[in-house]
């Protein structure tokens, strides 16, 4: 591992990107490469042998060609489902993932009643149910798959509106009241969901808080890093950072999109 190596980004879309933005701020002098996995997009559709493969696959070729010194699964879904693959497939190259952020959640609830808003793929793990069993075996937790938020998301970001009326719908499932006690915190387990956290905010029907764990992964990442190569002096390498899309098709908003976060598009 040297400070010339990036750091990979993974995701099926620009949800990984909330997760970039708490790394820059951590590693300021590190080179990024960001892969959005758009070709696949959205994983919940694949059947779960299949999305395995594929990115597994996928990793063969991503490793080959930017060499990273580790690399960020910024997907619940993809996490949940190949993360132990991907260490066993890759002896040696560190990976971190992302899984719904229960323990902190069940540690700061007042109520006792958790919501995990998530898509369908995660709420379907046994990977999140274990979740609970260990850590929130004292709290209410409700498990709300949501087929849309992801691509509400992505077209938020892209084009700067979104339907608010389908985001009350999707979101109106993680309020629950039971015995005079209301939810009190709304996970956010999946990384997309934090572009629209505002427009979440709105339509809830009483303030709840949601839990982003884009921190807490930037933070896990530069721990594996180590403080020296993660907070070097000046910056290791003069390439740009990049954005790569797996279809190959990034059109005007995605470049537009990736360049505000300071990527270039290859």
């Amino acid at each position: 591992m040297t400070a010339d190596q990036p750091i990979l980004m993974f995701d099926s879309g620009i949800g990984g990107l909330t997760v970039l933005r708490e790394a820059r701020v951590l590693m300021p002098d590190r080179r990024f490469v960001y892969v959005a996995d758009d070709a696949a997009f959205p994983y919940g559709a694949w059947e779960e042998p299949a999305l395995k493969a594929h990115i597994l696959s996928l990793f063969g070729d991503l490793v080959q060609r930017f060499d990273p010194a580790l690399s960020v699964i910024a997907c619940n879904t993809a996490s949940t489902l190949v993360i132990n693959a991907l260490r066993q497939a890759f002896p040696g190259h560190p990976f971190v993932g992302t899984v719904p952020a229960i323990k902190p959640a069940a540690e700061r609830t007042r109520s006792g009643l958790v919501s995990v808003l998530a898509t369908p793929g995660t709420v379907r793990r046994q990977y999140t149910r274990d979740l609970i069993g260990t850590w929130a075996q004292k709290c209410h937790v409700r498990l709300v798959g949501s087929d849309r938020l992801a691509g509400l998301a992505e077209t938020y970001m892209r084009d700067g509106f979104v339907d608010e009326a389908a985001v009350r719908d999707e979101i109106a499932p993680c309020f629950v009241e039971m015995d005079g006690a209301r939810t009190d915190i709304v996970v956010l387990a999946c990384t997309h969901y934090p572009f629209l956290v505002n427009r979440m905010r709105k339509p809830a029907p009483w303030p709840v808080d949601w839990i982003d764990p884009a921190e807490a992964i930037a933070r896990r990442a530069l721990s594996l890093l180590g403080a020296s190569q993660g907070e070097a002096a000046g910056r290791a390498s003069d390439k740009p950072d990049l954005a790569m899309f797996t279809s190959g098709k990034a059109g005007f908003a995605e470049r537009r999109l990736m360049q505000g976060f300071g990527l270039t598009v290859a």
